[in-house]
């Protein structure tokens, strides 16, 4: 990289020896700092704060120990992936924040390898240097979910194809097909970048031609062997993750403003946009010698900004999760890269390289802050809020005392119910929303042998619970959680095998789910 070096840069001492000018010499460490930086700020900032793991982590703990190939909501290889967390560390605190910034930093280095292959190490480097000021690659990532899952199975499936379709073996078109098939079970939004891809692969003439060798078509016949049980159990579950697409959809679009969507990507593109200009990358300058190639640049446009624009203006009309969008930005520093990397010389690299690294430790530490504040001082209750720990305790406490068993079964509220199943020595199953459809691993007669440990938030037995609890003892727990708040209040009730109101439960359960 020394020859980019502007010379009169170097004639102004510019680029005196220094570590960060040692460091921009050699990418590849600059890289494994920055993936290093990223995972110890990002793994030990939740970690301190957070009493218990997001929402959806809690989710994914419940479910991933079920095993199963899909939820009602989504495929399920990040709740495996937990699970798999848990048993190597047996830990709830940190794993998933470590877990999560692992899938980060793989994106990373993925994103840095298609951009070294597109427009040269040096602009590669700077485009991965760019990533710690997108929103998506900070703020939401202590939430590892579907969204975050997915991330760099979009940046393996750009560079394998980019490989593939410029002539190479066939080890890129298999890896091409595994990797796209395994995506699928991250989240089925995958399908929308390989759709892209198969729409490049069919009008780029030079990748059109490789059509004409078997390898591409090996590659289909892995993706779709990967892909075929994914297929078979949607079909199995009456495609209830696509229903609850839909559904979420017309949540979306009944209670935020149709612009929500865009709106919160812009505001995640601001900290980019910044950093641009504090890097002097927007700044006039004469135009590119020697432009980026324009096969290369409908590349990066088709794939790093065509997903993330059409689910944009579907917003408009369908309504969408704000964190959606997530991994359709992977590639946005490579595309500013391309258009403006002939401006990118020492000073612009030293910027970037200070910003991203600023940018993980400011961030990072802001969360922390925040997040403390917000349960400790404030006292708003957020998931990450509630005592984890000391609910599960309660709940083994509670149902030991009134059945000689082990606890297998806990339901009522989603996150409560949950947050109670989460730590508890039995590693009990959740009975999601109380709906055997949601939650196939639950079965009558699982009902009928184990019982059930029902737990809610508040002293009142809700509704839907009171065919359930009937005549059952009700403890009510005061949990402290905050310095300034008041105890939060949980009911539990166990209800043994056996109990005279399970079999009317479990009947009207059946009745309901049909």
């Amino acid at each position: 990289m020394d020859d980019w070096v502007p010379a009169e840069l170097v004639a102004a001492g510019v680029d005196s020896p220094s570590v960060l000018s040692s460091l921009i010499r050699n990418p590849l460490y600059l890289l494994a700092i920055l993936c290093l930086m990223q995972i110890f700020c990002w793994t030990v900032a939740p970690a301190l704060v957070n009493v218990s793991p997001p929402n959806d982590v809690v989710e994914g703990f419940m479910w991933g120990r079920e095993w199963v190939l899909l939820s009602y909501k989504h495929p399920q290889l990040p709740a495996w992936l937990l699970e798999t967390s848990h048993l190597l560390t047996g830990s709830f605190r940190w794993p998933q924040y470590f877990l999560a910034q692992l899938t980060i930093s793989a994106t990373f280095v993925l994103v840095y390898l298609l951009a070294r292959d597109l427009i040269g190490q040096k602009r590669a480097l700077a485009a991965v240097l760019l990533m710690p000021s997108l929103y998506f690659f900070g703020w939401p990532t202590p939430q590892f979910n579907h969204d975050y899952a997915q991330m760099p199975f979009w940046a393996a499936i750009c560079w394998l194809l980019w490989r593939a379709g410029r002539g190479g073996g066939p080890g890129w078109w298999l890896a091409l097909g595994l990797v796209s098939g395994v995506g699928l079970y991250a989240k089925f939004s995958t399908a929308l970048l390989l759709l892209f891809g198969a729409i490049w692969l069919l009008s780029d003439p030079r990748a059109r031609s490789r059509l004409a060798t078997p390898w591409p078509w090996l590659g289909l016949v892995v993706f779709v062997a990967v892909a075929a049980p994914l297929a078979v159990e949607l079909n199995r579950v009456d495609f209830l993750p696509l229903t609850y697409a839909a559904w979420r959809d017309q949540w979306v679009l009944a209670h935020r403003s149709r612009f929500y969507y865009i709106g919160v990507q812009m505001a995640g593109l601001c900290g980019f946009v910044l950093v641009l200009a504090i890097s002097g990358l927007l700044r006039r300058s004469a135009p590119p010698q020697e432009p980026v190639g324009r096969g290369i640049l409908v590349y990066l446009l088709w794939m790093g900004l065509g997903p993330a624009l059409l689910v944009m203006v579907a917003s408009l009309f369908t309504g969408a999760g704000e964190a959606w969008g997530a991994p359709m930005y992977n590639l946005a520093g490579v595309v500013a890269l391309a258009l403006l990397g002939h401006r990118l010389g020492t000073v612009e690299m030293r910027k970037l390289a200070i910003c991203a690294f600023v940018c993980i430790i400011g961030i990072s530490g802001a969360y922390a802050g925040i997040r403390w504040t917000k349960c400790n001082l404030r006292g708003r209750m957020d998931a990450v809020c509630w005592p984890a720990q000391k609910i599960s305790d309660e709940a083994e406490v509670v149902w030991h005392a009134a059945a000689p068993g082990r606890l297998d079964i806990v339901g009522g509220h989603p996150l409560i119910a949950s947050l109670a199943g989460l730590n508890a020595y039995d590693k009990p199953s959740i009975f999601t929303d109380l709906n055997m459809q949601y939650a196939p691993w639950i079965t009558k007669d699982r009902l009928r042998d184990h019982g059930i440990l029902l737990v809610w938030p508040g002293r009142d037995v809700p509704p839907r619970l009171q065919v359930w609890v009937g005549n059952v003892p009700v403890k009510t727990v005061l949990f402290d959680w905050s310095l300034r708040a008041p105890p939060v209040v949980v009911s539990f009730a166990a209800i043994p095998p056996g109990a005279p109101q399970l079999a009317n439960a479990i009947d009207s359960l059946a009745q309901t789910s049909n």
